[in-house]
């Protein structure tokens, strides 16, 4: 019966492991197009005194 559980339990974990990659995969894409937009709004001339778009 522990084997079972056992594997349940891993099958599980590897579920939630793959789940949460994926939304980190959407939630990366998405800050690489925000990155390249405001790469993009910068280059056009509509940005701050040196060229930064960002506040770091």
């Amino acid at each position: 019966m522990f084997p079972l559980i056992l594997v349940l339990l891993l099958a599980l974990l590897l579920f939630g492991a793959g789940f949460a990659i994926k939304i980190l995969w959407w939630v990366a894409i998405v800050v690489l197009v925000l990155w390249l937009l405001g790469f993009v709004a910068r280059s056009t001339g509509s940005g701050g005194s040196r060229g930064r778009w960002y506040r770091w």
